[in-house]
């Protein structure tokens, strides 16, 4: 008897350190940790120790390790307890494949409200919204607040999505059902795509009113939500609001500023940043590039890309680049950009190639667009806006030879151009 609550006292300890470690995110700790628990106390080990390890396999996409510790699940009985079910149909489905995680799902003899959740989550994660949605609508189970949030997570992230996203919310309201933080960040995804400022609204005083509000990450997702959607005095206002503001809250704003064509503004909360001594990242560097692009500020653009690498150790990325490319391009300095492409030690997009050839157009180059159009040809060889833009620019300078061969490739190719089109949202 004194053996056993040992033995337990012992476990209770190791379980408290392990949860500790997969939820600071320590997964590689966890998993040292969980090798030393099965070593020492293997028989006396319940069903709560296997769905932490397994969660952590799962971040790390261990999935050899996972299938060893499933089996140890089934060796201990444990393989019909939901828990584990719920965590073997996650890893499965993250390190594995979809179909193999909706097997285990299907043969699990107690699917109780988690392991459903479990595996509509999966289908959400992997984009497969469709079938999170059928899954959705045969559960056996009442569904509860982590059911619609993984149901509105995916649907906001799809491009027809965000209408449907919202009225899922709206049903998760008239079953009874509480949003919580998950649930409204999720549904700010949905606001960006929607630009609904009303809703954005909503979401904002339902968060104040059940004192969410306060969460870092949702104020960030509110500057970035007002801020897209032309609201820039109410997004500063949240981030003035912030007691502690992080690089996610200052990339916000500066990235709202920029995306509506207000550079100084950008550029100058960006100096303030500095003067807080909040270290900038990628996604800081990237607002402030943008800004400069959408004032033609090419000096400024590149002190400023020579300060994300030399004085932060900012990596740039094929976006950076293709923000400098543009920036330059716009300010006519097209063999400049040309150069930097050249040079570029990650790949080329289609933004680089594409910012370049449009300047080309603007200001008459031949040559380089059309080596910008061939790099085009290559890369997206089915957008046809890349023919045309090449095409008008031989016609502007009377090759028109070579524009009719470009249209008749076009025609060959069966491309055709899409018209023109804009959308507005009227907020009353």
């Amino acid at each position: 008897m004194s053996s056993f609550s040992s033995n337990f006292k012992l476990l209770l300890s190791y379980t408290k350190l392990l949860t500790s470690h997969v939820n600071q995110g320590k997964h590689e700790q966890a998993l040292s940790l969980f090798h030393q628990i099965h070593s020492t106390l293997s028989r006396s080990l319940d069903p709560f120790v296997f769905p932490l390890a397994l969660k952590s396999c799962a971040a790390l996409s261990f999935s050899q390790l996972g299938a060893t510790i499933h089996a140890h699940t089934i060796k201990a009985s444990f393989g019909s307890n939901p828990f584990v079910a719920c965590a073997l149909v996650d890893m499965y489905g993250k390190c594995v494949s979809v179909e193999y995680a909706r097997q285990l799902f299907d043969e699990s003899p107690e699917r109780n409200v988690v392991v459903w959740n479990s595996m509509i989550s999966v289908y959400a994660h992997c984009d497969e919204v469709g079938r999170a949605l059928e899954l959705f609508r045969v559960m056996d189970v009442e569904p509860n607040s982590s059911t619609f949030n993984a149901i509105i997570a995916g649907l906001a992230e799809t491009e027809d999505g965000f209408s449907k996203a919202v009225l899922c919310y709206r049903e998760m309201g008239r079953m009874g059902l509480k949003p919580n933080l998950i649930t409204v960040l999720a549904l700010l995804r949905a606001c960006l795509g929607m630009a609904d400022v009303n809703l954005i609204e909503q979401i904002h005083g339902y968060s104040i009113r059940n004192d969410i509000d306060p969460d870092p990450q949702l104020r960030s997702g509110l500057i970035e939500a007002y801020g897209r959607c032309g609201c820039l005095e109410k997004a500063h206002l949240v981030f003035l609001s912030m007691r502690n503001r992080d690089v996610v809250a200052w990339s916000s704003l500066i990235s709202a500023y920029a995306f509506h064509g207000q550079a100084r503004t950008a550029l100058e909360v960006f100096e303030q940043m500095q003067k807080a001594n909040i270290k900038p990242d990628g996604i800081t560097f990237l607002g402030v590039l943008k800004a400069c692009s959408h004032a033609g500020l090419a000096d400024e653009a590149q002190m400023y890309f020579s300060r994300m690498s030399v004085r932060y150790g900012v990596e740039a990325s094929s976006d950076h680049y293709a923000c400098l490319i543009d920036v330059l391009s716009r300010s006519g300095r097209l063999h400049q950009a040309y150069d930097v492409i050249r040079k570029m030690p990650v790949k080329v997009t289609a933004k680089a190639w594409g910012a370049l050839l449009a300047s080309c157009r603007t200001y008459g180059e031949v040559e380089l667009a059309e080596i910008a159009g061939r790099a085009l040809f290559e890369v997206e060889p089915e957008n046809p806006a890349n023919f045309v833009i090449l095409a008008r620019i031989y016609s502007s300078n009377g090759r028109f030879e070579e524009a009719e061969k470009l249209r008749r490739e076009m025609i060959k190719r069966g491309m055709k151009t899409a018209p023109g089109s804009s959308w507005v949202v009227h907020q009353d």
